[in-house]
């Protein structure tokens, strides 16, 4: 393992493991890569687990497969063995170096994205409306989905472990389009996909004796799983999209988790009052008139390109006052 600066704030880390803490540590997904000027005037492809499987991506701007999967017969074209330390090296290279840059200021957060929302990608050739040639796939070919999910696993695990050996201090793992399936399908076809995710890694870590870091699963619109996620997913944390009372999945999940999020990123537009408003009732529901207990501040989502930079300080700035404790 790689020495690093110790660190000097580990608030996140606190509220991931379920503990109260004075203030909600926030953060904000996709905030480089999806907002800030200078890395929108670049293309940065993240969808880097199919690539080590030996698939193509462009960015058109947009993530596109020019060669996508479309029948079982054509999963013969991936990767047998990948070798992620050869594939994605440069990957952990770059988390070793933010967290030496980093100086212990912050936890450094690793991630991926979850084998079903890859396998969406990986058949549909990019992003879709109606998911129509990834569905088709788990309805008639439910046994070749369900292997290839599971085989999406074994490379996000090697991933997300080779992330925590270059650095990285907590992890989350990505579903963004969990919840363009049903409560039953979600179940068949993604979670044993993601349970599987978050045994091994843990497995793979203690095994190598390196201590164990927190997990966090935001699998988007699957709230009506959320009792399930909690009880048997194996996550510390669950993000939270904004179609969920914070105080509702608090009642459902009790003290088995923490949670993430989870203001509509929409309100980042309507102004600083707006903004204002939305994150008291958001801590008020997080927190229930106690001091914030696994709490992790977030949007319900990604943030959106257009967001005014001071607007979303105005953000941060309201999460510290309405989610403080004193």
């Amino acid at each position: 393992m790689v020495e690093f600066p110790p660190l000097k704030n580990d608030l996140l880390l606190r509220a991931a493991r379920g503990e109260e803490t004075e203030r909600a540590p926030v953060w904000v997904m996709r905030q480089a890569g999806r907002y800030l000027p200078e890395f929108r005037k670049k293309s940065h492809d993240i969808l880097v687990v199919p690539q080590a499987m030996g698939m193509e991506v462009q960015m058109t701007p947009g993530p596109y497969f020019p060669d996508p999967l479309n029948t079982p017969a054509d999963i013969e074209k991936l990767t047998k063995n990948v070798d992620v330390n050869k594939e994605l090296g440069y990957v952990f290279e770059a988390i070793t170096m933010t967290r030496k840059a980093l100086d212990g200021e912050v936890p450094l957060i690793g991630f991926c994205g979850a084998p079903w929302t890859l396998f969406a990608y990986m058949i549909e050739g990019g992003g879709s409306k109606t998911f129509q040639k990834a569905k088709t796939w788990l309805f008639r070919y439910p046994e070749e989905s369900k292997a290839l999910l599971l085989r999406i696993a074994d490379v996000c695990v090697d991933f997300l472990v080779g992330q925590v050996k270059a650095g990285a201090q907590l992890l989350q793992v990505f579903d963004s389009w969990a919840g363009e399936l049903g409560p039953r399908h979600f179940e068949e076809f993604s979670f044993p996909s993601l349970q599987s995710i978050s045994s091994r890694v843990k497995a793979k870590l203690a095994a190598e004796n390196i201590p164990l870091v927190p997990m966090t699963l935001f699998a988007k619109g699957a709230n009506e799983s959320i009792v399930l996620l909690a009880e048997k997913s194996g996550y510390d944390v669950l993000g939270l999209d904004w179609c969920i009372e914070p105080s509702k999945a608090r009642q459902l999940v009790g003290d088995k988790v923490a949670l993430q999020g989870n203001m509509d990123p929409n309100f980042l537009y309507a102004g600083k009052d707006a903004i204002e408003k939305e994150v008291k009732k958001v801590a008020e529901s997080f927190r229930g008139g106690k001091a914030p207990k696994g709490w992790v501040a977030n949007l319900g989502h990604g943030i959106t390109p257009g967001v005014d930079p001071e607007d979303l300080k105005w953000f941060f700035q309201c999460i510290h006052k309405y989610s403080s404790s004193t």
